[in-house]
């Protein structure tokens, strides 16, 4: 480990990019590693990779398909055959639907929060907010309960990485010592937006550099006056969230030696992977970024959480989420552009886990934080289809994590509307998220009144996923 950093010293660094520290006056930076772990260590070497369709993804029209239905429920697409018995998907998931035997779709979960940001923080952290539209979590979302009980573990990368912050999501009363790192986040990624401009995860040529100790760099910094000041106002910023400025020089020090280490800089550059890999995930963002996922799971992040999102043609709509309201887009056509790059992508993630023996330590996740609607609407003028939220039915995708793989657990009726088999609390993914990293749900954290809070309410991992 290199010699510990004094101010000035960290202050000349080049190697901290202006995104990963003036955004939210440091969270980012505090998290790349905040404390010495509290709690018992678990076993092995547990990883997830979040795949997050934040917006709402429609089941009907991925995992959960009614070609029965009425025409105002089914919708355009087909349902095809997969490489397992019994379970069907979407015609434009063809990639996916040859590699149904290394995946699990879970079909009947469901919540009561239908607005993004609260339903957000229902998925992601277990607990219901008081506030609807909250832009930061009142609890703890599972990665920051990830790095706050896995920190002490010592792999010199961050605990939990992020491309950008989630509207409703955070490490509520845990404090930012537990936020994820985020190399260039965007802040706007934490509102009610939805037409924003994609965060890549993965970094090009200009970000890598943000990741780098070169000489160019250190004199980028030190001509930033602007930076300079963000930067001597941000323990004073934190001390109240995060205790005593001098404990945050703590934070400050483990994050430029995580950022600074070769093992932190590897993982970001894809100019190491084999051009046929590359190829593989293909010539696009979610590509790029979830080979990047995979390299950072393979350094040793234990939580890796990406927002897909994608700049829709004009003609499709004005949104870069999964918000898919007909006064947003076509649902149909943007379907159309997005299922094709998510099938080429999630398909090269999950056929690279197996092929390189993570299947059993990874666990890919795609989802949203609900449903949408059963019932096509046609709220805009030109009478574009959309469908609406709906916590009352979803359908998640799961890959590899050494749980059970080739079956679609649960199912709903026959318009899609609720489960009819297995309903189960959402809760129940985050139980079984938990318990593949040796993390006991009913393990208390503190929260800023001093009260014990259990890390999720009562709920058990799904059974036919670990096997019970």
């Amino acid at each position: 480990m290199s010699r510990p950093l004094d101010r000035r010293a960290w202050m000349t660094l080049g190697g901290l990019h202006l995104g990963a520290l003036a955004a939210a006056a440091g969270p980012n930076l505090a998290a790349l590693l905040a404390a010495d772990g509290a709690g018992p260590k678990p076993d092995g070497d547990f990883s997830v990779i979040l795949f997050w369709a934040n917006g709402g993804p429609s089941h009907l029209d991925t995992f959960d398909l009614k070609p029965d239905a009425p025409a105002e429920v089914r919708g355009p697409f087909k349902p095809v055959r997969t490489n397992t018995v019994g379970v069907q998907i979407s015609e434009h998931l063809p990639r996916l639907a040859g590699l149904a035997d290394k995946f699990a779709l879970v079909r009947s979960l469901h919540h009561n929060r239908a607005e993004h940001s609260g339903g957000t923080h229902r998925f992601l952290t277990g607990y219901p907010s008081v506030a609807a539209n909250l832009t930061d979590a009142e609890y703890p979302d599972v990665g920051s309960v990830v790095s706050k009980r896995l920190s002490g573990r010592d792999a010199g990368v961050p605990t939990f990485v992020a491309n950008t912050k989630a509207y409703g999501s955070g490490p509520g009363y845990l404090g930012p010592a537990y936020a994820p790192f985020m190399p260039r986040p965007d802040p706007i990624t934490s509102t009610g937006a939805n037409a924003y401009d994609p965060v890549p995860l993965h970094l090009a040529a200009d970000g890598r550099a943000g990741l780098s100790l070169d000489p160019e760099g250190t004199v980028t910094l030190r001509r930033r006056d602007d930076l300079r000041r963000s930067l001597d106002a941000l323990p004073r910023a934190l001390d109240d969230r995060a205790g005593p400025a001098a404990e945050f020089g703590r934070y400050q020090r483990r994050a430029v030696e995580l950022l600074s280490g070769p093992r932190t800089r590897a993982a970001f550059d894809l100019s190491r992977e084999d051009p046929r890999v590359l190829a593989r995930y293909g010539d696009s963002d979610w590509g790029r970024d979830l080979l990047t996922a995979r390299r950072l799971v393979e350094a040793g992040v234990r939580f890796v959480q990406c927002q897909a999102n994608v700049r829709l043609r004009p003609g499709t709509g004005r949104i870069t989420t999964w918000d898919d309201h007909s006064v947003n887009c076509d649902i149909f056509k943007a379907y159309e552009e997005r299922m094709p790059l998510l099938d080429r992508a999630a398909a090269a993630l999950i056929d690279d886990l197996y092929q390189r023996g993570l299947d059993r330590h990874v666990l890919f996740v795609f989802c949203g934080e609900f449903g949408r609607t059963p019932r096509i609407a046609y709220q805009d003028p030109s009478r574009r289809p959309g469908r609406d939220h709906w916590p009352r039915a979803m359908s998640v995708l799961l890959a590899g994590g050494g749980l059970r793989m080739g079956q679609a657990v649960g199912a709903t009726n026959a318009r899609g509307e609720e489960p009819t088999a297995r309903a189960m609390d959402s809760n129940c993914l985050l139980a079984t998220i938990y318990h593949r990293f040796g993390i006991d749900t009913a393990g208390q954290e503190r929260d800023r009144a001093g009260r014990p809070i259990p890390i999720l309410p009562e709920c058990e991992p799904i059974a036919e996923l670990v096997g019970r």
